[in-house]
């Protein structure tokens, strides 16, 4: 063999090997953004559980008795705050 079939099987090898470490990476990254997805929607629908919790709160603020006004404001303030300081965790995480 020549030294310029060497040189060129030589090339050839090096970039199958990039070639093929390329193609791992492109696999892996699909898997990420699969799992990213996957932990996305996650946690979309606790933020969507957190904020019916948040609406039926309000719900029950609404019909509430004077005699249990002032608890029912502290419960839905909890609740909201749980619910923004998630929200905003959630936003800042993608």
């Amino acid at each position: 063999m020549s030294k310029r079939d060497d040189y060129i099987e030589k090339m050839k090898l090096q970039l199958d090997k990039t070639n093929t470490k390329m193609n791992e990476l492109d696999a892996k990254a699909k898997v990420a953004k699969a799992d990213a997805r996957e932990k996305y929607e996650e946690e979309m629908g606790k933020l969507r559980q957190q904020s019916q919790r948040a609406l039926a709160k309000l719900e029950e603020l609404r019909v509430a008795g004077e005699d249990s006004w002032d608890t029912m404001v502290a419960e839905m303030e909890k609740i909201r705050d749980a619910f923004v300081h998630s929200f905003k965790y959630f936003k800042s995480q993608l």
